[in-house]
């Protein structure tokens, strides 16, 4: 196989192990990614909750300091009763002493039924600081096994680069240049094989002149119909 060619088809393999870190580093982040989305989802959460128990409890409160006006407003009439005078007086201060009772009732009610409302939330919130407690060890320990990804991938990616770095410094301006220009728009399928006499990037099938070229491998080859550099893989050399 031409030399040159020889040293196209490499560049472009290494190209290819090159790009094919990013997916790996993208797949080791996203294991974190995905137990800090649940860590931070569990948050948001408790906040909400908290928040919610925040205005339940205020309601409370209004509801306890209504209490107080209503119980305060009952002594008051029974005080009053002792200096009525006419039953048109007393009518008016029994349908008050009424009005209250149902009020006081109501405010009873709500307060109860507010309790068991911040019980329930308050409950909730437990259980998802539960959650969070056990998410934030996994967290850890899946940042341990993420670093110790990321670290081999940096290592394997450098030792591919010293090789591009190697492999470049051999070649020709005009060669590289050309590789470039492909590149630009094959991205990874700058050089691809030819099999069963079709071009592997665009599956066209070349001519038996390109193709005979191909096979003979004296010269860099390119598909006439793509523009991508044409090789034969070494197990289909007989076919």
């Amino acid at each position: 196989m031409n030399k040159h060619l020889e040293q196209l088809i490499d560049l472009s393999q290494i190209d290819k192990d090159i790009d094919a870190f990013e997916p790996q580093v993208e797949i080791a982040n996203k294991k974190l990614s995905a137990v800090e989305k649940s860590q931070n989802d569990i948050i948001s959460q408790v906040e909400e909750l908290e928040s919610s128990i925040k205005d339940e409890k205020i309601k409370r409160q209004k509801n306890e300091l209504h209490l107080a006006e209503l119980s305060a407003k009952l002594e008051e009439n029974s005080k009053k009763s002792a200096a009525i005078k006419s039953e048109r007086e007393m009518k008016s201060l029994q349908l008050e002493e009424e009005i209250a009772k149902e009020q006081i009732n109501f405010a009873n009610e709500e307060i109860e039924r507010l309790d068991k409302v911040i019980d329930s939330k308050e409950s909730s919130v437990k259980e998802l600081e539960a959650k969070k407690d056990e998410l934030d060890s996994k967290v850890n320990a899946i940042k341990e096994e993420v670093q110790v990804e990321l670290v081999k991938i940096d290592e394997d990616r450098k030792k591919v680069f010293m090789k591009k770095e190697k492999l470049v410094s051999k070649m020709s301006q005009k060669g590289l240049t050309f590789y470039e220009k492909i590149r630009r728009w094959a991205k990874n399928t700058t050089a691809v094989p030819v099999k069963k006499q079709a071009c592997m990037g665009c599956y066209m099938v070349v001519n038996d002149k390109t193709y005979a070229d191909v096979i003979r491998g004296e010269e860099i080859t390119t598909c006439p119909h793509c523009g991508r550099l044409l090789y034969i893989e070494p197990t289909d050399e007989s076919a």
